[in-house]
């Protein structure tokens, strides 16, 4: 075991690599506070969008397996990206995060939610642009209301990520302190 020596600040190794530590910990959890349930909710809006139609007669449980009805409506591929990308990332990815309270999963559920944004309005701007003699149906209630809860998800996703949290903002504080405790003699030396 070594001692605790003294650096060029004076203060020991052992206690700088403890706060600096410290630090890293904290920046690795986040703390939602009250924009969790917003995510929660948001999260459950967008899991109960998959029920309602997506286009045509076809609802969002079968543009992600493809079934019959989808097949019928011509769902074109960004409905099924928006669809898997919503479900992965803006559902189990904002579930995962919520529980474990770790800042990657955050990270990893925003980045997959905001790709799925371009899928959904891609997705909403092929199901208006059908050729004139298709018979499938124009984007349903529960595509326009799954782009919305994900547009929702990545808001509030985006400001957690950024966010600093308070058990990070006072390992800061006291890792800046010992390091100006120490060089506070260290500057009256060279006077």
């Amino acid at each position: 075991m070594t001692a605790d020596r003294p650096n060029e600040f004076g203060t020991s190794d052992h206690r700088r690599a403890e706060l600096e530590a410290a630090e890293r910990k904290a920046a690795g959890v986040i703390d939602p506070g009250v924009r969790a349930l917003v995510v929660a909710v948001a999260v459950l809006i967008l899991l109960g969008s998959f029920a309602l139609p997506h286009a045509g007669s076809a609802n969002g449980w079968e543009v992600l397996t493809f079934s019959q009805d989808a097949a019928a409506e011509e769902i074109a591929l960004p409905s099924r990206l928006f669809v898997w990308f919503a479900l992965v990332f803006g559902g189990l990815g904002s579930i995962i995060a919520l529980v474990t309270g770790k800042w990657a999963a955050a990270w990893i559920a925003l980045a997959g939610s905001a790709v799925s944004i371009i899928f959904g309005m891609l997705s909403i701007w092929s199901r208006q642009t059908l050729p004139a003699e298709s018979t499938a149906g124009g984007p349903g209630i529960g595509l326009v209301l799954g782009w919305f809860a994900i547009i929702v998800i990545v808001f509030h996703w985006c400001r957690v990520v950024w966010a600093r949290t308070s058990a990070q903002l006072e390992a800061e504080a006291r890792l800046r302190e010992e390091v100006a405790k120490d060089e506070t003699p260290r500057l009256r030396r060279k006077d």
